[in-house]
């Protein structure tokens, strides 16, 4: 067995002991290609970042970094520009021959919430060797909104590999052909993955994303739909197809093209070369199988997080700003993204996280 995990076997590995945790799993947090990973009751206010290092622990090292502890039951506040790391529930006795990613979710990263996964014995961030033994703990530095959190709350998701799964170039353009993988743009762009470009000339109105405001309230990750965006986001709208990014802001764009990730097969997003210029996409990006295939099998465009760097940038229409890199699956999944699940994506165009309301955007 090689490929991402399905489903069906990250049950497997929990009905074994493999994934286990302080409160039982639920189904919900189990995703066609990825877990949910819990919050955990307590959190510590860091003062840096910090790995913990080869053959040392994270609970070793946190007297070195810690600035005090927060209990998380009855909810607290992680304040914007703070680093906080959180226990999670989960725990992981990994097999041989069995190694994971983790990501932030989608809607971790449309809050501009940067969340990694930290292990003992980490030497990188959202990276697990195989066989992994060990508790998992959440760094999390909201960046441009304070947030209210509790415990059980899913900020990131974790995949499980078996061997090799990622698609080369030549496997990827085998795989378009077949089953096409992007509509809309200009075409399929295949170089370490496949590109896809920003979208700054929306088929109606003017309207071609959102910068976070500086000054803002706090969100409560539970209220579901609760906020108007208004007072959260400018919107940014654009005539000539360009859009110049500040410094230090964030950005909600999307993209120009429609992608689809077939049934076996799974995808990450990825940054694009540094060199194209001094921004990033904010990759909060697991792409479960099945996502962008409805009813229509039309794709879904991906929604970009945006970061400028040190200059002011002048992003144009159609510019390739980030990367799909395509993963084979072990097997099928018995569900697929947005076949009996709650997907707040399938089908999305330009959309802010699930907290906002529709009616304020």
């Amino acid at each position: 067995m090689s490929g991402v995990l399905p489903d069906f076997h990250l049950r497997d590995l929990i009905a074994s002991g493999a994934i286990s945790a302080r409160d039982e799993i639920t189904d919900a947090q189990i995703q066609p290609a990825s877990l949910d990973l819990r919050l955990g009751a307590e959190a510590y206010r860091l003062r840096a970042s910090f790995l913990a290092g080869k053959g040392r622990s994270v609970r070793a090292r946190l007297d070195d970094f810690q600035m005090h502890r927060m209990d998380l039951s009855g909810g607290a506040v992680l304040e914007k520009g703070c680093v906080y790391l959180v226990p999670l529930q989960e725990n992981l006795r990994l097999p041989e021959g069995l190694s994971a990613v983790a990501n932030a979710k989608s809607s971790t990263g449309r809050l501009d919430l940067l969340t990694r996964l930290v292990t003992d014995d980490g030497t990188e961030f959202d990276r697990l060797p195989e066989a992994y033994d060990g508790p998992l703990y959440a760094e999390i530095c909201p960046r441009s909104f304070s947030v209210l959190v509790r415990p059980g709350m899913r900020l990131n998701q974790l995949r499980l590999r078996a061997g090799g799964a990622v698609l080369d170039d030549a496997a990827l353009r085998a795989l378009h052909e077949s089953a096409p993988l992007v509509s809309g743009g200009g075409g399929a762009l295949i170089d370490q993955g496949l590109g896809f470009s920003v979208d700054l000339r929306p088929g109606q109105g003017d309207l071609v994303g959102y910068r976070a405001k500086p000054h803002s309230g706090v969100i409560d990750l539970d209220r579901i739909g609760a906020y108007d965006p208004r007072d959260f986001w400018d919107a940014l709208r654009a005539e000539n197809g360009q859009l110049i990014l500040d410094p230090g802001a964030f950005y909600i764009l999307v993209s120009r093209e429609a992608v689809a990730i077939p049934p076996d097969y799974a995808a990450e997003m990825a940054p694009y070369l540094a060199m194209v210029g001094e921004f990033r996409v904010h990759y909060a990006g697991f792409f479960d199988p099945g996502f962008g295939i409805g009813e229509r099998g039309t794709g879904a465009r991906g929604v970009l997080e945006v970061r400028c760097h040190e200059a002011p940038f002048a992003l144009e229409h159609g510019q390739i700003v980030g990367r799909l890199v395509y993963e084979r699956m072990a097997a099928r999944p018995k569900r697929l993204y947005g076949q009996d699940i709650a997907s707040n994506y399938q089908g999305q165009g330009l959309k802010l996280a699930k907290q906002f309301s529709a009616s304020g955007a």
